[in-house]
């Protein structure tokens, strides 16, 4: 009997050399955009980086940003720093005090560490937050809900 491995989006299959050939980069880009905390590859014991098609998806999204929108790295960094974090996990307000991605505005949630709150036990690659963020429209879409919720107490 053969075995079947299930693979799904999330499932990492691609070295940083095939990833970087697949999206027509350079491997120090794509080192260049884990650096900057905007993308999470998988990492072996070895720490050998392997890349899933939702990796590729969110380097796609990277680069549509950087080319078609002229947006910086530090433009898609701040972008991704007003994803909600604390509304998409439902972090309590003690959560949220003791929480650096919370009251900070410049990075993602996925690059800091959480030692004091909900997200200590997550895992940043596979947190509902950093998943939906690969789609840069749901990205805008959380941003708009935000901001029509804030409007709407006004």
């Amino acid at each position: 009997m053969r075995s079947e491995i299930i693979q799904n989006q999330d499932t990492p299959l691609y070295s940083i050399s095939t990833a970087a050939k697949m999206l027509g980069i350079s491997v120090h880009t794509v080192r260049m955009y884990e650096r900057a905390g905007l993308i999470l590859p998988f990492q072996k014991e070895s720490s050998h980086r392997l890349y899933s098609q939702s990796d590729i998806e969110r380097l796609n999204c990277i680069r549509r940003a950087i080319n078609e929108d002229k947006i910086g790295i530090a433009g898609i960094q701040r972008i991704h720093a007003l994803i909600p974090c604390w509304e998409i996990v439902s972090c309590s307000q003690k959560d949220r005090e003791q929480c650096e991605a919370y009251r900070n505005h410049t990075k993602a949630c996925w690059t800091f560490d959480h030692p004091k709150n909900t997200c200590k036990t997550r895992e940043c690659r596979t947190c509902p937050v950093y998943k939906e963020s690969i789609d840069c429209t749901k990205i805008k879409n959380r941003i708009i809900g935000i901001t029509e919720k804030y409007e709407s107490t006004i």
